[in-house]
């Protein structure tokens, strides 16, 4: 048996732990290097804690319905600091967890920043001073940060990141949204949700550019629903202070205007986190975008320093990164492990829900691929019925020749849970047919997934089909 490797992970997030805990169970000798938390900032800042505050604006939103099941209650009143205890408390529970099972799988871990000083070497800087840990590998997980357009820096006073956005001092009156994306058309529809009067600036013709339009115009309708104000081809320009208000000045189609508010939330996309890594020094160099480029083993230029997570490319999704750990860790422990999946599943926690896995209509188009949809709506669901939440579909994609799953995406309630079994499918090359003939518990709500797969071949038996 070969002598463990010593290898130094850069980053302490969804990439970088979980490659650090699967480099220990396959015998490696690890180090952990993180300049901030433990967990990086998906669990601190950024996946959990705004599930989190989802999850209570949400449950506000349902009370206020509750009547309608002839549930009387009184109007909710909401404590926010009580608010952000509970998500902090969640934040704790997790980020202690991971710190757990770094110990127990005997990584060691090194808060401070971390600069590459060579293809074999990494100098610590901490509060204690430097270090220099010398090492045969290196992974670099060291994510992304939010982007800042000019005329908006974050203060996380007046204008707030995300992370400002998920710690709030204060319920803003009116709050506006640079950015409809998905980031923030979550945190849009959580602060109406929560009370907030809400405007979301988007400089594309729609919400969330690049998703299945059809799921889109569903989300769409829903703002307008629920009053959140979406100006689209809308470009934000600066802003002035004006006693307690916040005027912000905006360009639209059809000229300048101000909107006027008192908290600005600016979310226009996140970038890689690569400057001040020393990476000229061992040889790396990033591409455009601040991406380091890798091939299927998640490999950089340098073969004894890999990348995973948001600094490795597209999509910068947490669960993309984790797999990219994984296979880092085995390819470092000598095992023939590569990045090969077939598709990246894609979860948006508006309200409703957005869920996607592979291939849209307008990329099949784009390749010339001949294909059947199959649509089933949530109206026809009695499990949708009995939780008050019918708006949505769910749509399959599949091949006009083989029938084989290309592309699943679905709106609704709970569709970030029900996207699972089409990944599951794409993986392992099914069909159509093979969905459609699976049985589906009832009243559930897969049962959707079912019908849309039956719907492919005009054979849903919940719902009319010429």
């Amino acid at each position: 048996m070969s002598a463990p490797r010593k290898v130094v992970v850069i980053g302490a997030g969804p990439a970088g732990y979980v490659c650090a805990i699967r480099l220990a169970q396959l015998g490696q000798d690890v180090t952990v290097i993180e300049k901030e938390e433990i967990g990086g900032t998906c669990l601190n800042v950024g996946c959990i804690p705004s599930k989190a505050l989802i999850a209570a604006g949400s449950l506000m939103h349902k009370i206020g319905e509750a009547s309608t099941m002839g549930i009387k209650v009184k109007e909710p009143e909401l404590d926010l600091p009580k608010l952000i205890e509970w998500k902090q408390g969640i934040v704790g529970r997790l980020t202690g967890g991971v710190t757990g099972l770094l110990k127990n799988h005997k990584c060691k871990v090194v808060m401070g920043t971390a600069k590459l000083t060579g293809k074999n070497s990494v100098e610590v800087t901490s509060k204690d001073g430097k270090q220099t840990l010398k090492c045969d590998d290196i992974v670099i997980a060291t994510g992304s940060v939010p982007i800042a357009i000019p005329g908006f820096d974050f203060d996380e006073k007046d204008v707030w990141s995300s992370t400002g956005g998920l710690s709030p001092d204060r319920l803003p009156k009116h709050i506006v949204v640079i950015g409809g994306g998905y980031i923030g058309l979550e945190l849009g529809f959580m602060y109406r949700n929560l009370g907030s009067e809400v405007t979301v600036l988007e400089a594309t013709p729609g919400a969330l550019p690049g998703q299945d339009r059809d799921c889109v115009k569903v989300i769409e309708r829903s703002l307008k629903k629920r009053k959140i104000k979406l100006m689209t081809e809308t470009f934000a320009l600066g802003y002035e202070k004006k006693g307690k208000k916040t005027l912000v000045k905006i360009k639209t189609k059809k000229g300048e205007e101000v909107v006027e508010c008192d908290q600005i939330l600016s979310t226009v996309g996140r970038r890689p986190y690569s400057e001040g890594l020393g990476l000229e020094a061992a040889g790396l160099k990033v591409e455009k975008q601040g991406f380091l480029k890798v091939d299927d083993q998640m490999r950089t230029s340098v073969p004894n320093i890999y990348a995973v997570g948001d600094i490795a490319g597209q999509p910068m999704l947490a669960h993309k990164g984790s797999k990219e750990g994984l296979i880092a860790a085995a390819v470092i422990a000598g095992k023939p492990d590569r990045y090969d999946v077939r598709c990246v599943p894609a979860v948006i926690f508006t309200a409703p829900e957005m869920a996607s896995v592979g291939e849209t209509e307008e990329q099949l188009k784009e390749r010339g691929v001949k294909f059947n949809v199959g649509k089933f709506p949530f109206a026809a669901s009695g499990r949708a019925m009995s939780l008050m939440e019918t708006d949505g579909f769910v749509k399959i994609l599949a091949d006009a020749k083989t029938d084989e799953l290309l592309g699943v995406h679905m709106v609704g309630p709970e569709v970030t849970e029900l996207i699972a079994e089409a990944g599951l499918a794409i993986e392992m090359g099914a069909t159509a047919e093979d969905m459609g003939r699976t049985i589906h518990a009832h009243p559930t709500l897969p049962e959707a997934m079912m019908e849309a797969a039956e719907a492919v071949h005009k054979l849903a038996v919940h719902i009319y089909q010429k």
